[in-house]
């Protein structure tokens, strides 16, 4: 009987593990392979060994991508997280309709990166450079998307406005796990408002702002629907991401080899944030 177990228990594993593999695993390790030669996505290839690697730290393109790609995350990430831990404080409250408030705001989660961009790129083209000529508002008289000095603000406008739901639940997660003994204490000892919030709620909601600190600035650095569909790396590459360039030039500008070596370093990049992320908030966590 144990042994039976044993075995179905295996035989929903390996069918995933298969999945997993060819759909993950070997891409990466194709790509991987790829970083190594001069091929174009196309016909033959010859190997050039590091001289992919040695091109990108010399390639200004490359560089300013991802200048813009960490500030772009290091700006969004910050907004996403006190907007959702403000709206999260909201909404743990006791307010009438706040369970009808959280599915109304969860929604922005669940609707298409493009699609999303697609109706923000119509409203900051169109409609807020025609409230702005109305109301004499000189920022809002042209698009943010046409402008150097605003195109990267208006796509953080539009994927943190998608990504503060998500965060906002989970927030939400871990409020509710906070005893109400708690906060009882607290009131006798005198504590309120900013005092409460910094000594006692946000303490023991650490673990819930370390996930969402560390998930939410590896999906601001891997940012791509949204720069699709509103500005396509524009104007300048002023708003061209790492995602967006290793798929630009990677698929259609005939560097797949060159560009599969920049998403080599990419993944290093972004597992090596991850964990100083884990590391500095894991201590965080311990002094709290």
């Amino acid at each position: 009987m144990k042994n039976d177990r044993k075995r179905t228990f295996m035989l929903i594993t390996i069918p995933v593990l298969a999945l997993f593999f060819v759909f993950n695993t070997l891409p990466l390790i194709k790509g991987v392979m790829y970083s190594f030669t001069n091929f174009k996505g196309y016909g033959s290839y010859d190997w050039v060994g590091l001289r992919n690697y040695i091109d990108l730290f010399q390639d200004a393109r490359v560089g300013k991508s991802y200048l813009f790609t960490f500030k772009f995350a290091l700006v969004g990430t910050i907004i996403v997280n006190v907007l959702s831990l403000i709206m999260a404080l909201g909404l743990n409250s006791k307010i009438k309709f706040k369970s009808a408030l959280r599915g109304i705001y969860f929604i922005p989660n669940i609707l298409g990166g493009l699609v999303v961009g697609y109706i923000f790129g119509f409203i900051f083209t169109y409609i807020l450079p025609a409230v702005g000529k109305a109301a004499g508002i000189g920022f809002l008289s042209s698009s943010w998307l046409s402008s150097t000095k605003w195109a990267w603000f208006a796509i953080v406008v539009v994927a943190a406005w998608q990504s503060i739901a998500m965060n906002t639940i989970i927030y939400i997660s871990g409020l509710q796990t906070v005893p109400e003994d708690v906060y009882e204490a607290g009131s006798i000892d005198g504590a309120t408002g900013w005092t409460k919030f910094k000594n006692l709620t946000f303490p023991l909601i650490m673990p819930f702002f370390s996930i969402n600190m560390v998930l939410c600035m590896k999906n601001f650095l891997m940012a791509f629907d949204q720069i699709v569909a509103l500005t396509k790396g524009g104007p300048a590459q002023s708003t061209e991401s790492i995602s967006y360039l290793i798929y630009q030039n990677g698929m259609s500008g005939g560097q797949f080899g060159f560009q599969s070596a920049n998403a080599v370093i990419f993944f290093i990049v972004i597992v090596a944030i991850s964990v100083f992320q884990l590391t500095f908030f894991g201590k965080k966590e311990e002094q709290l």
